[in-house]
């Protein structure tokens, strides 16, 4: 692949060679799919690096053009007709960065040169990895306050300590629509007093991000502290991300009757045990956003057969449905036909992800089985197979041929919130 910051400045030069002057590249959306493009593709983070190494090598070369005319017209044979400097040439590059502890330290130095460079980073989308608080606080500071429309930190081990002294930094993006916080080891369950301040500055620090829409706070413990996280923001959520969230009863009967269910597009609840005292209220909190909602995962949720049953008039009323996600749930082979067959005037509904059926797995599972046992399992693949072609058929036979049914969770990995 040639060096992408030599044909840049290449590039740059002709334009302002022919007094045409690119003042905008955008280059958002070039996202991962999962999919292996070759060896001529890129990944996110490498475009990432890419692009900062260019703007650093840009920033170098325009200086010292800088310095070559400047000593020019200041030479002996220098005179009053002597040509103007050129313009300096800026390009305005939007993207989305993702970086971590490898990619930090060239992010930093592409960033700090925007003021100079040839190339001037303008981040739309926001991921970090694996960063120190010091590390995430000091990118956020270089980022433009009116371009960044999503901040996404995850496996950072922040914590309630952590986050209370990063999210201030994020009041200044005014256009911030998108806030994900996955694996940022918050734990509720047991606070201390000091502690008890930090989740009320957390939450009260939400509150402040007016034109929030989505929130992801995967895998952290939230237990019985949904409405004292939630209570302050300005606006209703669209997406509301919560796997794995040990949730109680009282969160979802709060989260039924909050803002922000009739206005719900995205609801995640995975990993969270809907088969016990969870299932009333998650019944009601999916009648009271079946007119707006689009997109629910409930995987690993330890549902059963008979919790799918009761589950199903609620489920039908969503309407507008188009994707569900039920992979890692005990179902069987009847349960699945059952799901298929009730959802089919769900006109929308173009993608279900759904388990491998438990009557197709070689062994006897333990009951009820585990996710672990559900994810490790043996799995029959020629009895498998016979159900999945049943599945088919029953779709052709309802004039769904349109929709996917399917067990690979890839297709679920490429839909994001504002896909929707």
């Amino acid at each position: 692949m040639p060096d992408f910051s030599s044909c840049a400045f290449t590039c740059l030069l002709c334009l302002r060679s022919k007094r045409r002057c690119l003042q905008v590249l955008d280059m958002t959306g070039l996202q991962d799919d999962g999919v292996d493009h070759g060896p001529e593709s890129m990944s996110l983070w490498s475009r990432t690096v890419t692009l900062a190494k260019a703007c650093i090598d840009l920033s170098k070369r325009q200086s010292k053009c800088v310095e070559r005319t400047s000593k020019r017209r200041k030479g002996p044979y220098s005179s009053a007709v002597a040509p103007p400097p050129p313009r300096p040439v800026s390009v305005e590059v939007r993207v989305d960065l993702f970086v971590n502890s490898t990619s930090y330290g060239v992010l930093k130095d592409a960033l700090q040169s925007n003021a100079h460079s040839a190339l001037r980073l303008k981040c739309r989308d926001f991921r970090a990895e694996e960063l120190s608080i010091a590390s995430t606080v000091g990118l956020l500071e270089f980022l433009d306050p009116g371009s960044v429309r999503q901040v996404d930190l995850r496996f950072n081990n922040l914590g309630l300590s952590g986050l209370r002294v990063v999210l201030p930094h994020m009041a200044k993006f005014t256009n911030l629509v998108s806030l994900k916080l996955p694996y940022s080891n918050i734990d509720v369950r047991r606070l201390s007093a000091g502690m008890e301040g930090s989740l009320h500055y957390f939450a009260a620090q939400l509150g402040r991000l007016s034109r929030l829409k989505e929130l992801n706070l995967g895998s952290s413990r939230l237990s019985g502290k949904l409405r004292q996280l939630l209570g302050d923001l300005q606006g209703p959520l669209e997406s509301l991300e919560l796997a794995f969230c040990y949730l109680l009863p009282s969160d979802l009967s709060y989260l039924s009757q909050s803002l922000h269910t009739p206005a719900l597009k995205k609801l995640d609840l995975s990993g969270n045990n809907l088969s016990d005292s969870l299932l009333q209220p998650f019944q009601r909190l999916l009648g009271e956003a079946s007119s707006s909602l689009l997109h629910l995962d409930i995987m690993e949720c330890r549902l059963t057969d008979a919790h799918l049953d009761a589950l199903l008039p609620a489920l039908c009323r969503c309407a507008r449905l188009r994707y569900l996600g039920v992979f890692g749930n005990p179902l069987s082979t009847r349960g699945l036909k059952t799901l298929l067959q009730r959802t089919a005037a769900l006109a929308d509904l173009r993608l279900v992800v759904y388990p491998y059926p438990v009557d197709c797995y070689a062994e006897q599972l333990p009951w009820p089985p585990s996710s672990s046992s559900l994810l490790n399992g043996s799995v029959d693949e020629e009895r498998f197979s016979r159900v999945s072609a049943e599945l088919q058929r029953m779709l052709l036979s309802s004039s769904r041929a349109g929709a996917v049914w399917t067990t690979n969770l890839c297709r679920h990995s490429t839909l994001d919130y504002f896909s929707l």
